[in-house]
């Protein structure tokens, strides 16, 4: 049976990370394509070198030549510029949205039968624009958001309780960015609401440090942002598809109708099979957090708006 085949567009940090997890975990075939010369090629001569030390046979090659990534069964989309300290994932829009658009054109003229799953900042905006420029259909366009903003508040919640990170499960809904919605009445310890075990005013603390995840490792990095969490989150996406886990997690999807909210992307929990999308799941929310993720929603389409204008 032949491997699948990921190409990885955009080979600095979270792109160069996210093929150096796929291939460790043999999950499939890479591309790691930039438009630096030089900068792919050495990255994943590197990553082929280390296969007889960490034992996996997935193949690695790097390229500024979109015609190598060909028929990928799955395109990473991490192209962009990424964030400085002080700047918000809204001011990169404009530069970023000329940037995946010529990608996502490219990507589709190579692999018109590709999933495409979209990293660049700001987020749903991006994936937004991914959809539309691909033309394809909106259940192969998905934007990686939620896992990563429900990893930070998980890890926020061990933190808290002083317990193994492997017995949290939490649920962070709408844009990646200052108007995402940790929900905590879907957050758990073991099938504990963290409700039962954490105080509300130390809950809208840890809510309030996973709004600003992000930003907190962009001050402190001061030249860059996250990148080995930002992988991890789209490791977790790749393998649902690739393995057709039919794994539910918080993705950025187009919602049309679903929680009241119409075209345009936005982070809900979904189901994840070899076809992408295969199911959105709708949660009953209380009227605070289903009004918190349709504002959330309507400053996305808000960002689409600058670009589409």
């Amino acid at each position: 049976m032949a491997r699948k085949k990921v190409s990885v567009i955009g080979a600095g940090f979270v792109g160069s990370t996210t093929a150096q997890r796929i291939v460790e975990r043999d999950l499939a075939d890479v591309v790691l394509f930039d438009i630096v010369e030089g900068m792919p090629q050495g990255k994943a001569l590197d990553m082929a070198e280390a296969a007889p030390v960490e034992g996996y046979d997935a193949k690695i090659i790097g390229t500024n030549d979109y015609a190598d990534t060909k028929n990928s069964d799955l395109v990473v989309v991490t192209a962009g510029l990424p964030r400085k300290p002080g700047m918000t994932r809204e001011d990169l829009l404009l530069k970023n949205a000329e940037i995946v658009g010529s990608v996502v054109e490219q990507v589709a003229a190579h692999s018109p039968n590709a999933i495409l799953v979209v990293v660049s900042n700001p987020l749903d905006a991006m994936t937004h624009l991914a959809w539309k420029k691909s033309g394809f259909k909106p259940n192969k366009v998905i934007g990686m958001a939620g896992v990563l903003d429900s990893a930070r508040y998980r890890t926020f919640i061990a933190m808290e309780l002083g317990i193994s990170v492997k017995d949290v499960q939490a649920m962070v809904l709408g844009g990646h960015g200052d108007t995402m919605v940790p929900v905590p009445q879907y957050s758990t310890v073991s099938g504990i609401p963290i409700t039962e075990l954490i105080s509300a005013e130390r809950i809208e603390a840890i809510n309030q440090r996973t709004i600003n995840g992000g930003a907190e490792i962009v001050k402190l990095l001061k030249t860059g942002s996250a990148y080995y969490a930002t992988s991890s989150a789209v490791l977790d996406m790749v393998q649902s598809i690739l393995r057709d886990e039919n794994r539910i997690l918080p993705c950025c999807v187009h919602l049309q109708g679903e929680y009241g909210i119409n075209d345009i992307y936005c982070g809900v929990p979904v189901q994840l099979d070899h076809t992408g999308v295969a199911k959105i799941i709708e949660l009953k929310l209380g009227d605070k957090e289903l009004g918190m993720l349709k504002n959330s929603a309507e400053s996305v389409r808000a960002n689409v708006a600058v670009f589409s204008a």
